[in-house]
């Protein structure tokens, strides 16, 4: 009877998180939801699309985009993937994932977007050198908002 129970929580868990996948406006990469012991976690493997550089494919500047500050129009970003609160860290207290003058690698984690209450990894597109942090810890942000500024790394290591 024990196992009935759990196996209707995870079914409720599972119809949650389809139904906050549906509504959620930009790509999921990770849901990951609890209810008492319960928990379900769903990753999806797919490959990450090519940073936004500030500049097209054939290397023209891309067009203005808004209220962009200059010395960040001009720098690869690591973009919001979602709209809601952008956290630094883990869990509060915790070292935030990257700091000014971390070198980061493509796919790291760079910080998570909390939206509806699931918690979306933010990764990478590209390797470089963290220059700027551009969104505090715990402030709202919108889809493709840039969170981080990186200088790209040209050489093995930097």
């Amino acid at each position: 009877m024990a196992d009935d129970g759990a196996e209707q929580v995870l079914d409720g868990l599972r119809r949650q998180a389809r139904q906050l996948v549906a509504d959620l406006a930009g790509p999921v990469r990770r849901v990951r939801l609890r209810s008492g012991d319960a928990a379900l976690e769903v990753e999806w493997h797919e490959p990450v699309p090519p940073p936004r550089t500030g500049s097209d494919p054939a290397g023209e500047p891309a067009p203005p985009g808004g209220a962009q500050a200059t010395s960040t129009a001009e720098r690869p970003t690591v973009r919001a993937p979602v709209v809601g609160t952008f956290y630094r860290a883990a869990e509060p207290g915790a070292e935030p994932y990257v700091t000014v003058g971390d070198l980061v690698r493509p796919g790291q984690v760079i910080g998570i977007v909390e939206a509806m209450k699931l918690m979306n990894e933010v990764t990478a597109g590209q390797a470089g050198r963290v220059v700027e942090v551009l969104v505090p810890d715990g402030k709202p942000v919108e889809y493709d908002q840039p969170l981080i500024a990186l200088d790209p790394v040209t050489g093995q290591d930097g």
